[in-house]
C-alpha cells in the first residue's frame, strides 16, 4: 500500500511495491488461506460493492502485498495485505483520501481498517489527518467476512457524506483551508 496508516515505517530494505489491479485479479485465496472459499467469494462481493459506490470512472485499483505472512511475527509497524486507497482533488491543493483495507498489526494480529483524512493546512504541515476511522481487530479468523463487511459500509457512509475536504476539516475541528 502507499503508507502504513499507523506506526512507523519500515526499515527501507522491507518496503515492498505492492501488486495493484482490478479485485478479481488479487489473490485473495491465497493471501487468506484460513478461509473458505465461500468467504473468499464473500470478501470480493464486498469489493465489488465499494468499488460500486466510488465516484464515477474511478480506477484506483486494489493493492495486496506480493509476499502474504501468514502470522507474522510482532512488528515495529502495521503491514498492509490487501485494500484500496483512492483520493479526491480538490482545489487549490486539498485532497480527500478514503481507505479500506486489511492488515498485519504491530502485535502480529489481523486487523481492518478504514478512515477518510484530508490534507493538513495547520501551521506544522502533517502531511494529512484521519478525521475518522475504524479499527477492526479480527479475533476469530472466521470474522475477516463481518470485518470486511463492517469497514466497507462505514466507507460507503463517508462517500454518502459530502465529498468536501472543508466540511471534513469542520467535522473534526482542524483549522480551516488556508486561501
Amino acid at each position: 500500500m502507499t503508507r502504513p496508516p499507523h506506526g512507523d515505517r519500515p526499515p527501507d530494505d522491507r518496503i515492498v511495491t505492492p501488486a495493484r489491479g482490478a479485485i478479481d485479479d488479487a489473490p485473495l485465496a491465497a493471501l487468506f488461506p484460513h478461509l473458505p472459499a465461500r468467504d473468499v467469494e464473500a470478501l470480493r462481493q464486498v469489493a465489488r460493492a465499494v468499488d460500486a459506490v466510488r465516484a464515477e470512472g474511478a480506477t484506483t485499483p486494489w493493492e495486496w502485498t506480493r509476499d502474504p505472512v501468514v502470522t507474522p511475527e510482532p512488528l515495529p509497524w502495521t503491514s498492509v495485505l490487501f485494500g484500496v486507497n483512492f483520493i479526491e482533488h480538490a482545489g487549490a491543493g486539498d485532497q480527500l483520501e478514503f481507505v479500506l483495507q486489511v492488515v498485519w498489526t504491530e502485535s502480529g494480529e489481523l486487523a481492518v481498517e478504514a478512515a477518510v483524512n484530508v490534507a493538513c493546512w495547520c501551521e506544522d504541515d502533517h502531511a494529512t489527518h484521519d478525521v475518522d476511522e475504524l479499527s477492526l481487530v479480527v479475533g476469530a479468523r472466521d470474522s475477516l467476512v463481518p470485518a470486511f463487511t463492517a469497514g466497507a459500509e462505514r466507507l460507503g457512509g463517508w462517500l454518502a457524506d459530502p465529498r468536501d475536504a472543508d466540511h471534513w476539516r469542520e467535522v473534526a475541528a482542524l483549522p480551516p483551508r488556508r486561501p
